[in-house]
């Protein structure tokens, strides 16, 4: 698939920050209309893409969350995002986590709204989804993709009540330049320091953007059964710690539900 040249609302910012970026600005390919970009990003993982590259996309026809839920994509919408990454192994249980943080931070810096994190992927808003992000891999690669929701088409109106949008909280236009390379720009800090050795500032970063989620009651699936439980924390390795009538139960993946 053949990428399409930066319009300029991107390219311009990218460029005047460059220095900022490092390898996340080397290589940024822009599609007006992918499947996802996640599966483009994939398929340059599988060859000689550099750490960094980034995919940007205008829509996705087949955008995905985690556990295969759709992410709905329109043109001009939202901002859809994928980074090819070749962490080592001990960094990559933390990538989700970094992410969630440094897309915080970005949102913030490109538009003053303050957001909070909810385990293991969410962006909100007073309790709604801004954003989210999905981790893939192989052990060749992982790639991080992202959404934001900049406009209200962004989403269906059935989800109206658990999603919002960078503009509907705002109340004006959003400069998704500026938001590209503010996110990048946060995620290039936060990545930097996981391949440094400082998780515990990426891990307390993450705990203080999740306070409106942490301390609420939860439930899963474990071996079959529904548990449930209080969630107090995340641990070292970004798993989410739930209190149970049982103990502390660590919860890697699979679907967590908020009550």
């Amino acid at each position: 698939m053949k990428s399409s040249p930066l319009p300029a609302d991107l390219a311009d910012p990218l460029n005047a920050a460059a220095p900022r970026l490092g390898r996340f600005g080397r290589q940024v390919l822009y599609y007006d209309n992918v499947p996802s970009t996640n599966d483009v990003a994939a398929g340059l993982g599988d060859g000689s893409a550099p750490e960094g590259c980034v995919v940007v996309g205008d829509a996705q026809s087949a955008g995905r969350g985690r556990l295969g839920r759709t992410w709905v994509s329109p043109a001009g919408a939202g901002l859809y995002v994928s980074i090819v990454l070749r962490p080592d192994a001990d960094v990559i249980p933390l990538v989700t986590i970094a992410a969630g943080v440094a897309l915080t931070e970005g949102i913030q810096a490109a538009t003053g709204l303050r957001t909070d994190l909810k385990w293991p992927n969410d962006v909100l808003i007073a309790g709604r989804k801004v954003a989210g992000i999905l981790a893939e891999g192989t052990l060749r690669y992982v790639i991080l993709g992202f959404g934001i929701n900049v406009l209200p088409a962004a989403y269906p109106p059935a989800v109206a009540s658990r999603a919002t949008s960078l503009e509907r909280e705002l109340g004006r236009a959003v400069d998704r330049g500026s938001l590209l390379v503010e996110c990048l720009s946060a995620f290039a800090t936060r990545y930097a320091q996981l391949r440094e050795g400082q998780r515990t500032a990426v891990v307390d970063a993450w705990r203080a953007r999740a306070v409106a989620s942490l301390k609420k009651r939860v439930r899963w699936e474990a071996q079959g059964t529904q548990v449930e439980g209080i969630a107090d924390d995340i641990d070292a390795d970004g798993a989410l710690l739930v209190r149970t009538s049982d103990g502390t139960a660590r919860v890697i993946s699979g679907e967590v539900t908020w009550l």
